[in-house]
């Protein structure tokens, strides 16, 4: 059997299979428990977010003080502030971060989209060029229904997204750990 991981011998990852496992149930259970309230599950999402920021901007502003030179710290200051200011934004009014949030959401998707179709149309001599042609489409459509929705779905969207992948991450996490076992 082929290493995994880095030559872990496959002996190694066959003995922890369950972990693989349990870890998969409990993201399923946290999946299905984020899609029974998507409100609660989109401001947890937010505050999720807010604190990385903050935690960013406090490395930007130590990290300011590191620089030499007035340009310099200037820019590393202003930058860990705005961060520090998003971050505070997010615990301060998490419903008014999650608009903003799904707005940039739906906008990342329609680009993604348009660029992923543009370059499946680019590969089309290629067998299987249409398959990047529909991914693209329907992400692009996934983010133009978002749009149209914002800013009242920004209530449950980030919930929703942050749910799906839960779910299909604790569903691989199970397949594998069972994949492995034998």
């Amino acid at each position: 059997m082929a290493d995994v991981f880095n030559e872990t011998p496959a002996s190694q990852l066959q003995s922890k299979w369950i972990w693989f496992v349990g870890l998969g149930v409990l993201l399923l259970v946290c999946g299905l428990i984020a899609l029974g309230n998507l409100m609660l599950a989109t401001v947890v999402s937010v505050y999720y977010v807010g604190m990385l920021m903050l935690f960013g901007g406090v490395i930007y502003l130590v990290h300011a003080f590191q620089v030499r030179g007035w340009d310099h710290v200037l820019f590393w200051v202003l930058s860990g502030l705005l961060y520090v200011l998003a971050g505070i934004a997010a615990f301060v009014n998490p419903i008014l971060t999650s608009a903003a949030l799904t707005l940039f959401l739906s906008l990342a998707l329609v680009i993604a989209g348009v660029f992923r179709t543009w370059v499946g149309r680019r590969m089309k001599p290629a067998k299987g060029w249409m398959w990047i042609v529909v991914s693209g489409v329907i992400t692009a459509l996934a983010g133009f229904i978002i749009a149209l929705g914002w800013p009242v779905n920004s209530l449950w969207v980030l919930g929703l997204f942050l749910a799906a992948d839960l779910i299909v991450q604790g569903s691989t996490m199970i397949a594998f750990g069972l994949g492995i076992r034998s």
